[in-house]
């Protein structure tokens, strides 16, 4: 049975496809290997539970790199710098300098050793944005937080700048459904044109579902999209449960295995050429479901009808980026 309403942050009310689509619904497209220095707005700015990943190698010739987030993109005057993320290989060992630039003056700045990255080395930083401070992790494991010195709200580009090769930088919401948000949602790569997310793309359950487990499906939909969908399957390869995202009647809805459609009380955000999110959170009852880091609602599910799934199938016309299960 479906329980649908406003869930997590930002909600997910609303009746029909037709109501304007919510701010904080909109995602930025991933970024494919910009050309270094690179400049980019940062749609909707900065704000608390909003990341942004960058992934990439380390050159072996590397000196330093920055990543910026700055106050507008000016070259003239230069403009204030919220946080500046600079790691050096030119000393012994490899160490981060964080600072903030304001008014053409950098102030105090802070100094961490022990970076587990050097010359040659690929990498995934994440910035997780909170409250009072950015928390950043390198290939999945925690580095430093970072006080805000200048307000958050302020933040409108990234700027990426020195010795440097990026595949890709994404612009996500954190997982709404993580307890008091103190953790890292996994840092999972963006692909480009990967084999094994070619669509339709067959992902397999070996364990089943559990509680806790989360479901994770980035991707770019199509020029002239049609339909798109997420199936469950247990192992006879029945359709257990489907997510149907319906282009036509620009509806979300869940099909049960009875074929009982219920539909999902949703803003429609599956546009053309639009970068979407979609989560799955198991539960011991059932299902829940955010759409680009908003919860938008449950569905009930027996533990044990949960626990005999094994595989996920999706099909459409997407593209998809990074698949976790």
């Amino acid at each position: 049975m479906w329980r649908g309403g406003r869930g997590g942050r930002g909600g997910g009310g609303g009746g029909g496809g037709l109501e304007p689509l919510p701010d904080s619904f909109i995602l930025q497209p991933p970024i494919f290997y910009p050309v270094v220095p690179y400049a980019t707005t940062i749609f909707g700015g900065l704000h608390a539970g909003k990341m942004v990943v960058v992934q990439g190698r380390v050159p072996q010739d590397a000196q330093r790199f920055q990543i910026d987030f700055q106050c507008g993109c000016s070259l003239q005057p230069r403009p204030d710098i919220a946080i500046h993320f600079n790691p050096r290989f030119y000393t012994m060992k490899p160490h981060v300098i964080c600072n903030s630039l304001q008014g053409g003056r950098w102030q105090r700045e802070a100094r961490w050793p022990g970076l587990s990255l050097g010359r040659g080395d690929a990498f995934l930083i994440l910035f997780l944005f909170g409250a009072e401070e950015v928390r950043v992790s390198v290939n999945g494991r925690h580095f430093l937080h970072y006080p805000y010195r200048l307000p958050l709200s302020r933040v409108d580009t990234l700027g990426i700048y020195g010795h440097i090769f990026v595949e890709a930088v994404g612009f996500l919401n954190s997982n709404p459904f993580a307890d008091g948000g103190s953790e890292y949602p996994a840092g999972s790569p963006l692909l480009l044109k990967s084999s094994r997310l070619a669509v339709p793309c067959v992902w397999p359950l070996p364990r089943g579902l559990w509680p806790g487990q989360v479901i994770v499906v980035r991707g770019l939909v199509g020029a002239n999209p049609q339909e798109f969908t997420l199936s469950l399957q247990d192992g006879s390869s029945q359709a257990h449960m489907k997510l149907e995202v319906c282009f036509r009647s620009r509806t979300v809805a869940w099909i049960s295995p009875w074929s009982r459609r219920e539909r999902i009380s949703t803003p429609f955000l599956f546009h053309p050429q639009r970068f979407f999110e979609v989560l799955l959170m198991c539960r011991d009852n059932g299902l829940q479901l955010a759409l680009n880091g908003n919860a938008v609602g449950a569905v009930s599910l027996r533990w044990r009808a949960l626990e005999r799934l094994r595989e996920l199938r999706i099909s459409g016309n997407v593209e998809l980026y990074c698949v976790r299960c």
